[in-house]
């Protein structure tokens, strides 16, 4: 009983933590190209991609922006043995100026081009909700200059791979509908992510327990009405 108890606590923390500002993005990793970069709805409410990237790989996401709307994203590293000195490189480009004939980093269309140029790993921060740890890297903070689409360009350009996560925006935008149903999913996207396997086993574990107890009570008052039927028959 002690352990259904911790596993429901557990259910119970994911379900009203606060901690959490990004609304979590899935996707299937085809986003490798500008004309299938991953959409952004909003750019200026709060999200996080969760990403791998292979040595020379390149991941593009785009979103619509309009003349005086302040941009932000950054880049984090979940703090794993062997990415203690992983950056990949975090691009911002307006696609009104893109150049079919020049390459892409080439091109005035590029707004803003960062690599991590601090210490190594970095400066840790632990995000509550999913407890995990993450180095900070590079972030970009600016305006938008021009009405139409734009593009986040993330890149290996040290032959290394790696995990991170894609932050954009600021604004956090959760509903109370959201407590039972996306905070549950990005925490349990969080786990696996990092492969903290084991909570992700406590997390199924909690599930099958809430289905079991009804199913249990259910069960009992049956054979407790049989019993007493038996008896009053005999």
């Amino acid at each position: 009983m002690k352990k259904i108890i911790a596993l429901l606590f557990v259910i119970a923390v994911i379900s009203s933590s606060p901690a959490y500002g990004h609304k979590l993005i899935t996707h299937d990793d085809t986003h490798r190209s500008l004309d299938n970069a991953l959409e952004i709805p909003d750019h200026k409410i709060s999200w996080a991609i969760y990403e791998n990237l292979g040595p020379n790989e390149e991941k593009f996401y785009s979103f619509d922006g309009k003349p005086g709307d302040s941009f932000y994203a950054s880049i984090v590293i979940p703090k794993i043995s062997g990415l203690e000195e992983y950056s990949p490189t975090l691009v911002l480009i307006n696609g009104n100026y893109v150049e079919k004939d020049t390459p892409l980093l080439e091109s005035q269309a590029v707004m803003e081009k960062v690599v991590y140029e601090e210490e190594f790993p970095g400066r840790e921060f632990y995000e509550p909700f999913g407890q995990v740890t993450y180095w900070e890297r590079q972030e970009v903070k600016t305006t938008l200059t021009t009405e139409g689409k734009y593009f986040v360009m993330v890149l290996d350009e040290k032959n290394q791979a790696g995990k991170y996560s894609l932050a954009i925006g600021t604004i956090e935008d959760f509903s109370g509908a959201d407590l039972f149903t996306i905070l549950p999913t990005a925490w349990l996207e969080t786990k696996l992510f990092v492969g903290d396997y084991a909570s992700v086993a406590i997390f199924v574990l909690v599930l099958i327990a809430i289905l079991a107890i009804p199913t249990i009570i259910v069960i009992r008052r049956k054979l407790t009405r049989t019993k007493t039927s038996i008896s009053k028959s005999g």
